[in-house]
């Protein structure tokens, strides 16, 4: 049976497993960037966006483009750091399970 991009399938719990693969991937990366030890000029913007996405995921319905406007710039932010590389490729993953990317050129104007 296929499924729409809108379509989600919940878990026992009514949990989407998607939001659930989110968190723990956002989880992961913020654990591992706490134990990054070497700082750098952007690991604040990279904590404060880890924590943006970690709050739409409990948001419950996360919109895909400001899912992946946050991925972008947490991937600006420690995208340098080859030990951090496991986890943002897990926030990838992640983000990508709610869908593709929306059409190039499509015009965005809702101003966020």
């Amino acid at each position: 049976m296929l499924r729409s991009v809108g379509q989600r399938r919940v878990t026992g719990e009514g949990v989407d497993p998607r939001v659930a693969e989110l968190r723990s991937a956002v989880s992961r990366l913020r654990r591992e960037l706490a134990a990054h030890r070497v700082d750098f000029a952007d690991r604040g913007i990279a904590e404060g966006e880890l924590a943006a996405l970690d709050a739409m995921a409990l948001s419950g319905a996360p919109e895909v483009r400001r899912l992946r406007r946050s991925l972008l710039i947490v991937a600006g932010c420690v995208g340098s750091v080859s030990a951090l590389a496991e986890g943002l490729a897990g926030v990838r993953h992640a983000v990508e399970l709610f869908g593709p990317p929306p059409p190039q050129g499509s015009a965005d104007l809702s101003g966020a």
